[in-house]
């Protein structure tokens, strides 16, 4: 029988989340603030860029422990999810 994709997502992602794991909180935290940073300072395309990691990192996570989340935390991390992606395009296209 096929595993469902949610499953062989879970499966995949089960040695990366591993690793995210042993790394330190503190360096985890200040890698997002670094992308985060290079958002906000870097020239246009490569701001959008950044976001974008940020935006795949959280949507990543969000995937992942969706089941496990109440109602109010699904939609805090989704409007999270949802500014990263907001910044993101504006980063990225063209200004008017």
């Amino acid at each position: 029988m096929a595993l469902s994709f949610r499953s062989r997502l879970e499966h995949a992602s089960y040695p990366w989340v591993e690793r995210f794991n042993a790394v330190p909180r503190p360096l985890a935290i200040g890698a997002l603030l670094v992308l985060l940073g290079v958002g906000v300072l870097a020239p246009r395309p490569w701001g959008g860029i950044a976001f974008l990691l940020v935006a795949a990192f959280v949507g990543w996570l969000l995937f992942l422990t969706w089941q496990r989340l109440t109602m109010p935390e699904r939609l805090m991390r989704s409007a999270v999810l949802l500014l990263a992606l907001a910044l993101a395009v504006v980063r990225i296209a063209p200004g008017a």
